[in-house]
């Protein structure tokens, strides 16, 4: 697959025309397993005359007639789950199992857009003049143009094409150059789902520069991004400048609150699983775990000792539990949030050092002691470096959670319900887990607040975000 990238554009497979390209990695070995051309601007003006094309096409067609569509890319989802996985442990790193479940999401989510493209309804409003009638209908915004990262290299791209396929969009996406081969399959599904030409446009290029020439089109007419907070700065700037909608899901570093009376073996098992899916590389992760005094030692003992557990190592083996990080940067990133916090007085209680001479690979790491000015807890670690540190009082726990300026997820963990009801509506986040590490379900809407974004992703609210509303007075009689 590596060695045929190319561009989706208006139903044709394109190679480019362009001298540059970008090279794609391999993260267990590091080495270069192909290279994904970058577009022209002449080739991106292409893909957005093809979707402006393709949106009066794909909005024109029966909801019924799209939910059949869409419904189809979920299945074919589901029947090449295994080759899909493969490609993306190869260029992404994550196990293989990981992918495989990776791939089953992004079908559930994609079904479940197509059944509820059918129900976006209007309203009857009633009018305060007589003989007359106001309605509000939902139509679909436009021509989109989606960006997406590295890290979830199927539910991502996936994501953005299914929300505006069942709004009735088309879009012009620009996936993450480093894992371009997972979104290119998508492509070929939405190809044999039956997806009309330009409805669904997949170029590359620098990410800067593509993103600024998509949003300042006319033709686009809603940006959606899931990546960096610096990203998002570039993007909503642009996007605010030419008064487009605009859906960011930013960066998190989300606190796990911990507090006494928490089942440990229930709380540090959840805990464990998911602080090192993905390596840490997930926007959602509980990257900061605070726990109560009286707890605090039995819990970090409980997961250090998890911690120590995790078989690392390449992703297509089976056994692997934990693959390497995406690329050299997180790598050397996670290098220096140890060296800082250990500069500080934090204590290494396990991992702490890369593992290795190839690959990307960084061992499960905890740190406890850590100084409250340590990088570590105050920026996103996106890795698998683990700051524990003790609190006292509920309050204490709310304030340093909520200190941060990021307010994506949050966790707590807690056997008292009146504790559970106060953490949910103290804390600043957008999806929030109680004993439990699920905050993401096609059925809700899925964001956060302050510098972790705006809009939603999921949910109805997710899907109306495609959508212009209209309101039509009628007077008759």
């Amino acid at each position: 697959m590596h060695d045929s990238l190319a561009f989706l554009i208006d139903g044709e497979w394109v190679r480019g025309r362009n001298e540059q390209s970008g090279a794609v990695v391999n993260p267990a070995t590091g080495q270069e397993i192909g290279r994904v051309p970058f577009a022209t601007t002449d080739e991106l003006d292409q893909a957005l005359l093809a979707a402006e094309r393709g949106f009066k096409i794909w909005r024109s067609t029966l909801p019924v007639d799209r939910a059949n569509v869409i419904r189809k890319i979920a299945a074919l989802l589901r029947e090449q789950v295994n080759a899909i996985a493969q490609v993306m442990t190869l260029e992404q790193g994550k196990p293989i199992a990981e992918a495989r479940g990776e791939v089953f999401a992004t079908a559930e989510l994609t079904e479940w857009l197509a059944d509820e493209g059918r129900r976006v309804y209007g309203r009857i409003v009633q009018s305060r003049v007589p003989n007359t009638r106001t309605l509000v209908v939902h139509e679909p915004v436009g021509p989109v143009a989606g960006f997406s990262p590295w890290n979830f290299p199927c539910m991502m791209p996936g994501r953005k094409i299914a929300h505006a396929l069942a709004a009735g969009c088309s879009i012009v996406l620009k996936p993450a150059e480093e894992t371009p081969a997972t979104a290119l399959v998508l492509g070929r599904i939405c190809e044999q789902a039956g997806v009309p030409k330009g409805v669904v446009n997949i170029v590359f290029g620098e990410p800067a520069k593509v993103s600024e020439y998509l949003i300042r089109s006319p033709i686009i007419r809603k940006i959606t991004l899931t990546g960096s907070n610096n990203a998002g700065r570039h993007v909503g700037r642009i996007a605010g400048e030419e008064f487009k909608k605009c859906t960011l899901e930013l960066g998190g570093h989300a606190p796990a609150i911990v507090f006494d009376d928490a089942d440990l073996d229930r709380t540090v098992s959840l805990s464990v699983t998911s602080r090192f899916r993905n390596a840490g590389q997930v926007c959602t992760s509980p990257s900061r775990f605070l726990v109560q005094e009286k707890m605090f030692d039995r819990f970090v003992e409980a997961f250090t000792a998890g911690a120590k557990g995790i078989l690392v190592g390449d992703g297509a083996d089976p056994k692997t539990k934990m693959g390497p990080l995406a690329n050299a940067r997180r790598r050397d990133a996670m290098e220096a949030f140890v060296d800082d916090a250990t500069s500080g007085g934090a204590q290494v209680r396990a991992g702490g050092r890369c593992i290795g001479n190839r690959g990307y690979f960084f061992e499960p790491t905890i740190l406890t002691d850590v100084s409250p000015n340590a990088k570590i807890l105050v920026n996103e670690p996106f890795g698998p470096v683990t700051p524990i540190v003790p609190f006292r009082t509920f309050d204490e726990a709310i304030a340093e959670a909520n200190r941060l300026p990021y307010g994506l997820a949050a966790y707590c963990f807690t056997t008292s319900q009146s504790r559970s009801a106060r953490f949910a509506e103290a804390i600043d986040a957008g999806v929030v887990a109680i004993n439990g590490v699920t905050v993401t379900a096609p059925e809700g809407p899925f964001g956060g607040v302050k510098e972790s974004g705006i809009g939603r992703e999921s949910g109805i609210e997710g899907l109306l975000e495609y959508t212009n509303a209209k309101t039509v007075t009628e007077t008759y009689g």
